[in-house]
């Protein structure tokens, strides 16, 4: 079973060279709609013709986005037990596709998008496929990706962390030698590295909840902020941080502390256990948890606050 690759992108407008976030959008009902055009008005020509078609899953639509091969690409079908080869000729009215699967999420004009293959949509066909059939007249849309941005700041104004997750790479791991860092994150990361050598480390701390643990929790940030400067060149650098409120309850924020694109990895199935084809369903199966995991993340990245 294949592993595939999940990128999430942003949905903004465009207009005089500057991308701007905007209001959510209606995708449920631009969805609706374009089921119910013609196939030419879902076509739109480019460097790729690009076609939309909608599919149904679970009460929710999604938009399956096609790149049509060109005519002229020489493709042919081998039958593995006798090695017969069979040229594949498209008709005027037929065509062979690429296809990638988009969901679009409840928030923040967020989509997840899948590529069924490399030359399949990718964020780029999709936006060339929003403005081409003009889904908002008057409105230029850009497709960016969904960037977690580090925030460093945000350490400062914390009164404590619930958890830390670090990955770092090898390269990194003489800074910890460096200084006199004393803290629990330090002592444990040079603990490994005394151990195993030159190795990469991916480190998961929790502090579970209960006022009495607010110590652990200050000392986890302090930690924390003792190698911000490894931190911020690691592979991966998140942390829920804690802040104390005088006049109300405790609150509690994800925070990345490296910059990266948030992307994801699932396996998808191609048929089922009677060999009944579930590519459509099992990606977005595959899309819709992977937001879920992430949805933290894709949240504060574009600002949207959880209800």
């Amino acid at each position: 079973m294949k592993e595939r690759t999940i990128g999430f992108y942003e949905i903004v407008t465009a207009a005089d060279g500057k991308a701007t976030r905007t209001r959510p959008m209606d995708w449920d009902g631009v969805l609706a709609d374009v089921s119910q055009v013609p196939v030419a008005g879902r076509t739109v020509e480019t460097d790729a013709q690009l076609v939309g078609t909608i599919a149904t899953y679970g009460m929710q639509d999604h938009l399956l986005l096609h790149r049509v091969k060109d005519g002229g690409e020489w493709m042919s079908v081998m039958n593995w037990d006798t090695g017969d080869l069979r040229e594949l000729e498209q008709s005027a009215h037929e065509g062979y596709l690429d296809t990638s699967v988009v969901c679009f999420l409840p928030f923040g004009n967020i989509v997840g998008i899948m590529q069924g293959a490399r030359s399949a949509p990718s964020q780029k066909g999709l936006q060339a496929w929003l403005n081409g059939i003009q889904l908002f007249p008057g409105t230029q849309l850009e497709v960016r990706p969904v960037v977690a941005y580090a925030e460093y700041e945000r350490l400062k104004a914390a009164s404590g962390a619930s958890s830390v997750e670090v990955k770092v790479m090898a390269n990194k791991m003489g800074a910890l030698r460096e200084g006199s860092r004393q803290g629990g994150l330090a002592r444990t990361l040079r603990t490994a590295v005394d151990a195993y050598g030159e190795i990469s480390v991916t480190m998961i701390i929790t502090v579970p909840r209960g006022k009495q643990l607010t110590e652990h929790r200050e000392r986890l940030l302090a930690d924390l902020d003792e190698i911000s400067d490894i931190v911020s060149g690691a592979e991966r650098a998140r942390a829920r941080l804690v802040f104390s409120d005088p006049d109300g309850p405790e609150r509690s924020q994800l925070v990345e502390l490296v910059e990266h694109s948030i992307t994801a990895k699932k396996r998808v199935p191609a048929t089922d256990a009677e060999g009944n084809s579930i590519r459509i369903v099992s990606a977005v199966d595959a899309i819709l948890s992977a937001a879920a995991e992430h949805q933290d993340a894709l949240q504060l990245a574009v600002d949207v606050l959880e209800p």
